[in-house]
């Protein structure tokens, strides 16, 4: 019955979508995406002639999470051919000219005829699941057909389905999977309870790829001129949420403060918004001069692609996201030590429980908690010090898990 279900539930998102891409652009990203996906799988590879390793994210999030074991498979394993699928328009449409890949596709509804009809054409020889994706026809076909499959930085909660008295369809999907490696004890005791076997912990890949970003970070001598050694808070992914939070105090804030502010969407309205909510000197990246920069208090980040380098200039970070779907990166900040703050929806973040744990990370609920604590690390910056080693001491012994993931493939290949 629960199949039955499930298959419903499918074909009406299938179609909600189509529905929502007449005015949609994401939406509509989606759906054309996969016009005419399995005359372009037969193009792509039915003359190919060697071994596929497929690996899916849902989107941007859980490519970062794969991107390492991407790389490093490859460097290790020459003859292989990668296809790259995903789920969401944000993770393909930025990562559709992935150099490592050999292939990038979207994912094509999770479907019997395609699941089927996908890995009939593909013919994947190993195949790699990053994070959070279960799919039903998918990985059963994938059962079927003895093709091993990895699931990796993997994360699970007490909450979710297979874990409740209804959810022995959702645990037969985690039975597919030939290994499992979790990110804690605590999901692969989950996973013990209910009998699963073959799993390990191994840790979050994305602390791997993060220590990368930052060997290879770019220099960004506005940011640094700006910046005029003064402290500086970047707020990284910024919601409106955040920004209710914060811009008021920051205002009154008569101490010397930069504030570098990277929206987590750059529209036109989105800047001005910022802008005028600002009583304090503010200017875009983009109309910033070296000769003047200095003299802002504000600086509005107004393209992509720089938040992750930006990082190095700061001293305190306050991450966006946490009043709405849950916090966006904080291992960016992290990698580069500073005392991180987010919003309360961090319940997802295995890294957030950590920091805070460690006590160089703080979620705060409103302004009236945040005003303490970000006034007592800014006025010893001994506490400041202190704080910071504690981030980068929790990056540095979480490095690794890439390798313990690589190991564990090398048996497989």
């Amino acid at each position: 019955m629960m199949l039955v279900f499930y298959t419903i539930g499918i074909y009406l998102m299938g179609a909600l979508i189509r529905i929502a891409a007449l005015w949609n652009k994401k939406a509509r990203q989606w759906v054309t995406g996969r016009k005419d996906i399995f005359s372009s799988l037969h193009a792509s590879f039915d003359e190919n002639t060697h071994p596929i390793a497929w690996f899916h994210c849902a989107s941007l999030g859980e490519f970062e999470q794969a991107r390492p074991v991407i790389e490093g498979f490859r460097t290790k394993h020459l003859h292989y051919r990668i296809l790259l699928t995903f789920y969401s328009p944000s993770g393909y449409e930025i990562r559709k000219n992935y150099e490592y890949a050999d292939w990038v596709f979207y994912l094509p509804l999770d479907t019997a005829s395609n699941a089927k009809q996908f890995i009939k054409t593909v013919r994947p020889t190993i195949v790699f699941f990053a994070k959070y994706e279960f799919w039903h026809y998918y990985l059963t076909e994938l059962r079927n057909r003895a093709v091993p499959t990895i699931l990796f930085s993997a994360i699970f909660r007490p909450d979710q389905a297979f874990f409740k008295s209804y959810g022995q369809f959702f645990r037969n999907m985690l039975t597919c999977f030939t290994h499992i490696f979790v990110q804690n004890t605590s999901s692969l005791a989950l996973l013990k309870d209910i009998d699963l076997q073959n799993i390990s912990v191994a840790g979050d890949t994305r602390i791997d790829r993060v220590s990368k970003i930052a060997e290879t970070k770019k220099d960004i001598p506005l940011a640094a001129t700006f910046k005029a050694d003064q402290p500086l808070l970047i707020v990284g992914s910024a919601w409106q949420g955040d920004l209710d939070l914060l811009t008021a105090y920051l205002n009154q804030y008569a101490k010397p403060l930069k504030i570098l502010i990277a929206p987590h969407e750059i529209k036109e309205e989105t800047l001005q918004s910022i802008e005028s909510s600002f009583t304090k000197k503010t200017i875009r990246l983009s109309k910033a001069v070296d000769n003047s920069i200095a003299t802002y208090d504000v600086l509005l980040i107004d393209s992509i692609g720089l938040l992750s380098s930006l990082y190095q200039y700061g001293d305190f970070a306050f991450i966006g996201g946490g009043f709405y779907d849950g916090i966006h990166s904080i291992l960016e900040p992290a990698v580069f030590g500073m005392p991180i703050f987010f919003g309360p929806n961090y319940k997802k973040f295995q890294e957030a429980f950590d920091l805070i744990e460690e006590g160089g990370a703080f979620s705060v609920g409103n302004t009236a908690e945040f005003i303490p604590i970000f006034e007592k690390l800014y006025s010893d910056a001994t506490l400041r010090k202190e704080v910071s080693d504690r981030v980068q001491m929790y990056i540095r012994k979480k490095l690794g898990a890439t390798e313990k993931i690589l190991k564990e493939i090398d048996l497989l290949c």
